[in-house]
């Protein structure tokens, strides 16, 4: 488990971590809000789910590849993007780290709170793509909730690993899963997030922390992964402080951007209210919400 001394040393470090767990419930979808121009711009929005997503290839020298954001130049509006989608002038893919290790699986089950269902009603509400990357243990522990994220339209969901620990070390003080199980785990992952009803996740891992090495891309690569990071930070890990959180991704989103953000109440408290701010903020930019798999696409074609 990270120290608090740890965390204050290396806050940067501290931003990239998949807070603790995840999101949402299996409510249907409620309309978008009756103002201005929302409606149409979230209708806009609404993504058509691809058969086969795209990926980047291995490298030259076989390693796992790794995307961190998608292309900087903004597309006409109202062009077609690679998901059969209308593309605003700058796409920008929210992300969402779902986290979870046994111990805290351990707790889930005693009763603390590792979900998130405010904030994915409000991602459904505003109409807003995101793209999910869901550990295989809080898939085992919600696979309910894991299944309608996977059966939703608007979202794609993603391997985060099964168990959550280190595929490089030091990583932000997370435990360090043995070299050898590296590909097994991702397997695994995947294995889990079909088990509790995600029927086809997308080709993407994201490493627990952020922390990779070129053994661990090498070791990873018969996966058949893309490795998503992400040059946004949103910083809601172990804050209450909503603004802070709209200011840094304010502050660093560009077109093309992946922002990681986490979806758990016990560890990311005020994610869904910097999400409700964002949101129009970003739409006011001239920014369109996509998954993912539509920057990974325009990156390829």
């Amino acid at each position: 488990m990270l120290t608090f001394r740890a965390l204050i040393r290396c806050p940067a470090l501290l931003l990239a971590l998949a807070a603790t767990a995840a999101c949402g419930t299996g409510a249907a979808p409620a309309s978008p809000p009756e103002h201005g121009d929302g409606p149409k711009r979230a209708a806009a929005e609404a993504p058509v789910r691809e058969d086969r997503p795209a990926t980047l290839p291995l490298t030259p020298d076989g390693r796992t590849p790794v995307f961190r954001h998608g292309p900087r130049a903004p597309r006409a509006e109202g062009t077609e993007g690679v998901a059969g989608t209308r593309h605003g002038t700058k796409p920008v893919a929210l992300t969402f780290d779902a986290d979870m290790t046994a111990g805290q699986a351990d707790r889930a089950a005693a009763g603390e709170r590792f979900d998130h269902p405010a904030l994915v009603r409000l991602l459904r509400e505003q109409r807003v793509p995101a793209t999910f990357f869901v550990t295989g243990m809080w898939a085992r522990t919600y696979p309910a909730q894991t299944a309608a994220l996977g059966r939703d339209p608007l979202f794609e969901v993603g391997n985060h690993s099964f168990s959550h620990y280190a595929f490089t070390e030091p990583c932000h003080g997370l435990p360090a899963l043995d070299a050898r199980r590296r590909l097994a785990d991702v397997r695994a992952g995947f294995d889990a997030l079909r088990a509790a009803g995600v029927e086809r996740p997308v080709p993407y891992f994201r490493f627990p922390g952020g922390c990779y090495d070129d053994a661990a891309l090498r070791a990873i690569a018969p996966a058949g992964v893309t490795a998503v990071q992400w040059d946004v930070v949103g910083g809601d890990p172990f804050t209450e402080d909503a603004d802070a959180v709209v200011r840094r991704v304010l502050s660093g989103v560009r077109p093309g951007s992946v922002v990681v953000l986490h979806c758990t109440r016990s560890a990311a408290p005020t994610t869904a209210e910097a999400v409700r701010r964002l949101v129009p903020a970003l739409r006011e930019r001239g920014y369109r919400f996509v998954r993912v798999s539509e920057l990974l696409g325009a990156e390829r074609g």
